[in-house]
């Protein structure tokens, strides 16, 4: 799909969704010249590694944060504060768990727009675990091994489960760098949702093992997000990273 047909599938996804949440989230962002990213359980900074440079290309300064995985509050003070070093309009992207940080962090007043990569969107004070409960449990999370306070994810369950559509090599490599999340950081609730407040957007990914898509689909449309929906495992920021890179181009405002 060449970029025009794809910005009218997403246009189409968009008009497709139910009225949104708060009206904010169908207004047309202003232009943003940063972007920072998110990245959830399991992973690194370096899970963006693919987007970043078409970002880039376009003329945007780009900056991953490292989530320490601790607290969820640690994690959120971590998005602020590579926030507070940008200049004028960001948009806040966040992966997998991190649509947490996003959703929390997300209400600073240099965030413009958000973008959600199969990730997690709670309401304010929202238990995300019994959201979860009300669909499948994803087959991840059977290969989640602890270490006392401490977990990550088993090679099996990482190759299978997390990254089942990337080249196993490609797989085993991000395997290698994932980080161990702390069991307080499932604890977090978040206080705020930025997405009642600022124009959102979300990928879902329909063969995600790690989030349910129909779970993704439903955060989706509670948000009246700007919406597509990609054949992709739960790491879409790696097998189809020109769909997501379009997807944020479009929330930072660029044609």
């Amino acid at each position: 799909m060449d970029r025009r047909a794809f910005l009218a599938a997403l246009a189409a996804a968009g008009a497709a969704q139910p009225g949104p949440a708060n009206a904010a989230a169908t207004t047309t962002p202003p232009r943003a010249g940063n972007v920072v990213l998110a990245h959830g359980l399991f992973a690194d900074g370096s899970c963006w590694s693919q987007v970043i440079p078409r970002l880039q290309a376009a003329g945007l300064q780009v900056t991953a944060v490292q989530n320490p995985l601790t607290t969820l509050e640690e994690s959120v003070a971590a998005a602020r504060r590579a926030l507070a070093l940008q200049d004028g309009p960001t948009v806040l992207v966040g992966h997998s768990f991190s649509g947490m940080i996003v959703t929390e962090a997300g209400v600073d007043p240099k965030v413009t727009a958000l973008v959600y990569v199969a990730a997690r969107a709670p309401d304010a004070g929202e238990d995300y675990a019994a959201l979860a409960a009300r669909y499948p449990t994803p087959p991840a999370s059977a290969g989640i091994v602890w270490s006392g306070d401490w977990a990550q994810l088993s090679e099996a369950a990482f190759l299978r489960d997390f990254a089942g559509d990337l080249p196993p090599e490609q797989a085993r490599a991000l395997y290698a760098v994932q980080g161990p999340f702390n069991r307080q950081l499932l604890a977090g609730k978040t206080t705020q949702a930025a997405w009642r407040l600022k124009p959102s957007y979300y990928a879902v990914s329909n063969r995600d093992r790690t989030i349910d898509p129909d779970l993704e689909r439903f955060m989706a449309r509670r948000m009246g997000a700007t919406t597509i929906e990609l054949d992709s495992s739960h790491l879409s920021l790696i097998s189809h990273p020109r769909e997501i890179a379009d997807l944020i181009l479009r929330a930072c405002g660029h044609p």
